[in-house]
């Protein structure tokens, strides 16, 4: 959006310079998207609409009222007086609004109702994010102050410290939790939390739709056993679920609990209105299809936004990201007025105080630009922010809309900018507008009977009461589960029940998104040892190896020694101008085949495998250049781990046919094959494709070296999550989709937005990946 950029608002022959605001930059993107070559793929605005209001229902408390007036809250929106009416006469709810339509008082509201009524009732409000809970902590306590009631109200996550934990126990009205407190820290002491679990009266889930996947099923499971908890101590407590905006809220909401719903969509607020901007960076090598680095461009575009005195979020899909583009808009932001403080950093694994002052700041506008994971995606109000922008896509329509929410939730002009890098499934979605903005919501998808998952909380349960002969745990009768965990030396039958008799504490062994529950602490030992981050296992093994470059609030530092068994990375402040980028190798084997669909001479299978993965090497990447300027050799301990997936198996019949391929043109196109099979299927299932991995194993048939390829796409989770066996089930849309991808792009032998770059799958990938599907597609 400068002339660097070419944006033509900015050309001295307009003169657009001279206007400001949302406004200008959006008639610099209109303007831009009439040159055929604009990177501008569209430009959509959505209108302001009006509210529509009721009366406050007449149980509403008199006190409560009063605070709403004071507020200028004289009606409510129709899905705020609605939600409370259906909560007020026992039922379950599930309110399904956009992002930025008032979803939080419909549960406060019944919840303080209740309270001031029965003071000795306790609620417990569970969100997916420690940010979210402080800042809808921040809001509850403002009601509470202003009605000037002894109504309690405290967070308690992680970063709670000790010494106020019991007084929390004890005291809380309101318990804001997230789902893995309460799954290590909450259920399993429940004996503390008695006076708590016995006035249980509300759990309010929100966030709702973030509850997909292995989270979503890990947090249905611990649902359960909070359930078996609250039926113990003699409570029944009514859940209210807010959700955005997907397909099958009322579906997710009761497989999550095992309860009915009633579901309020009658969305009655009004919005302001939003622009919202679809990407792609230029393409600057057709023959390749390579396009300027997205990273590079949403900096440009930010600091454009920065400059012009809006307060920008931006939104990077990883950590490392995150970091690099911290680091791009500090060095801009240092060299001008603002100063490099004017921009801050915020993810995942920052301590509990950095975190805090950055929200404290963003809230305040002492800030002018913020770089987050998702850790800022969901619910955060700050009503200052003026734009968006995305660096990649979110993985989802719904992650998508909710970032773009983020901007303008004070019903001013907001605009939403989405940067798609050069993944196939970003090409695609930036490439086909209507499939994003005409496209009807996802769906959420859990699979809570996962037999791993489930045999893990089972064991959570049994620790925290034992498990009664005849007893069901969700749908399943516990006697064989019970009597395979006995034979594994966890529990003991007795008196009609089965006991815990391990000495380990088994929620600690759960996670409830990643591999493994371990997080590797970051020691800065510069000058005197400073705990600075902590890092989850999976990341950790690919960013924290000896000589890596750990990036932490756009600082740099070595990684000097990796104690894997101490779970501890000991780093030193350096300057240098590059980053690392690690390198795996994963190898396949079968262990069990459920299914299998003959597909024009090959199969398309589904079953259980083994995936072994270890990181062997690492690049040095030199920063905005992107230029590969090193590289280094390691040993790093190999991880192992059973899933499930699903394969194409070629016999070497089927790749007879191709009698004009060299053995390595044809890996080459398989290769491409996988990377475009990858971007289809992470749609086909709604999935991010980082949840799903891809690896080429041959198959040695006959104790004869004849190459009879699986390609694979395996879930990329212990014991599996549920998608492997649809996307065998859809095989057929699998390869149409790919093939689809394939014919629509650009470039001509290979690029990153399908097949993969000409330097990972040769000369000839692209044809050969077409070729490929093009006879499996003929049968």
């Amino acid at each position: 959006m400068n002339l660097t950029l070419g944006f033509p608002e900015f050309s001295p022959e307009t003169g657009l310079r001279r206007r400001t605001g949302i406004e200008s930059a959006v008639a610099g993107f209109e303007q831009w998207m009439t040159d055929p070559e604009s990177p501008v793929r569209a430009v959509r605005r959505q209108p302001a609409r009006s509210g529509e209001f009721e009366m406050v229902p007449e149980p509403v408390h008199a006190s409560l009222r009063e605070v709403l007036a004071q507020r200028g809250i004289e009606r409510l929106y129709t899905h705020q007086a609605e939600a409370f009416r259906r909560v007020s006469s026992g039922a379950n709810v599930v309110v399904v609004t956009p992002t930025a339509s008032g979803k939080t008082l419909c549960y406060n509201l019944p919840v303080f109702n209740r309270l001031i009524e029965d003071p000795e009732a306790r609620a417990m409000y569970l969100f997916p994010t420690k940010a979210l809970a402080e800042d809808q902590l921040h809001e509850f306590q403002e009601t509470v102050e202003a009605m000037g009631s002894g109504i309690r109200a405290f967070t308690y996550d992680g970063d709670t410290p000790q010494d106020a934990r019991r007084a929390i126990r004890e005291r809380a009205n309101v318990v804001l939790t997230n789902p893995d407190m309460l799954h290590a820290g909450i259920l399993p002491h429940h004996t503390r939390w008695a006076k708590v679990f016995e006035n249980l009266r509300y759990f309010v889930i929100d966030e709702l739709h973030y509850c997909r996947g292995v989270y979503g099923s890990h947090v249905a499971n611990v649902l359960r056993r909070l359930k078996r908890i609250c039926e113990f101590y003699g409570s029944s407590p009514q859940f209210i679920c807010c959700s955005a905006t997907i397909a099958n809220p009322r579906e997710l909401a009761e497989s999550l609990t095992g309860l009915p719903f009633e579901l309020v969509d009658c969305n009655g607020s009004p919005a302001g209105e939003k622009y919202f901007v679809f990407y792609n960076p230029p393409v600057v090598n057709r023959q390749l299809g390579i396009r300027r680095g997205y990273l590079n461009e949403t900096r440009r575009i930010a600091l454009e936004f920065i400059e012009r005195n809006q307060q920008t979020l931006v939104f990077a899909n990883n950590r490392l990201a995150t970091e690099v583009l911290v680091t791009y808009l500090k060095d801009a932001a240092e060299r001008s007025p603002l100063g490099a403080g004017a921009v801050r950093g915020y993810r995942g694994g920052y301590l509990p105080r950095e975190r805090r002052e950055i929200e404290r700041k963003l809230r305040n506008a002492e800030i002018r630009a913020v770089v987050a994971t998702n850790a800022l995606e969901l619910g955060v109000d700050i009503g200052t922010l003026d734009t968006v922008v995305m660096a990649g896509y979110p993985g989802s329509i719904a992650s998508t809309w909710q970032r773009a929410g983020r901007a303008g939730r004070r019903q001013g002009t907001s605009l939403a900018v989405l940067v798609a890098s050069s993944a196939p499934v970003d090409q695609y979605v930036i490439e086909h507008p209507d499939y994003f903005f005409e496209r009807s919501p996802e769906h959420a998808h859990i699979n809570p009977d996962n037999l791993e998952i489930l045999i893990n909380h089972l064991k959570c349960a049994a620790f925290e009461l034992p498990v009664r002969d005849g007893e069901r745990f969700g749908p399943h009768d516990t006697a064989d589960l019970c009597r395979f965990l006995e034979e594994a030396g966890f529990l003991h039958q007795s008196a009609d029940a089965w006991h815990w008799t391990s000495d380990t504490y088994p929620a600690d062994a759960i996670s409830l998104r990643a591999v493994t529950s371990d997080n590797f602490v970051v020691v800065d030992i510069t000058g005197e040892p400073t705990v600075i981050a902590d890092v989850d296992f999976p990341a950790a093994l690919t960013a924290l190896h000896e000589k890596a470059i750990y990036l932490h609030e756009a600082r740099q530092y070595q990684v000097e020694r990796f104690d894997y068994e101490a779970r501890k990375a000991y780093v030193r402040s350096v300057d240098c101008d590059y980053f690392t980028d690690a390198i795996d190798y994963t190898q396949v084997k079968v262990l069990e085949e459920f299914d299998s669909a003959p597909v024009s001479g090959a199969r398309a299978v589904h079953g259980d495998v083994r995936v072994n993965r270890q990181v062997v090497g690492f690049k040095k990447v030199k920063f905005y250049t992107m230029e590969n300027v090193g590289a280094g050799s390691l040993s790093m301990p190999e991880q192992e781990v059973h899933t499930t997936a699903c394969w194409l198996h070629f016999p070497e019949g089927f790749l007879s046919r191709f009698p004009d391929l060299t053995p390595t043109e044809r890996q080459s196109g398989l290769t491409g094959l996988g990377n475009a099979l990858r971007a289809v299927a992470s749609l086909l299932v709604m999935c991010d494709p980082r949840d799903l991995g891809v690896a080429i194993t041959e198959d040695i048939s006959g104790g004869l070296k004849t190459w009879e390829p699986n390609l694979y796409l395996y879930d990329n989770y212990p014991g599996g999550i549920g998608q492997s066996a649809p996307l065998q089930k859809m095989h057929r849309r699998l390869l149409t989709g790919a093939a689809e991808l394939l014919a629509a792009c650009r470039c001509e032998s290979g690029c990153p937005g399908c097949v993969g770059p000409i330097g990972e799958v040769g000369e000839r990938g692209k044809e050969v990946a077409a070729r490929i599907l093009a006879e499996l597609l003929a049968g």
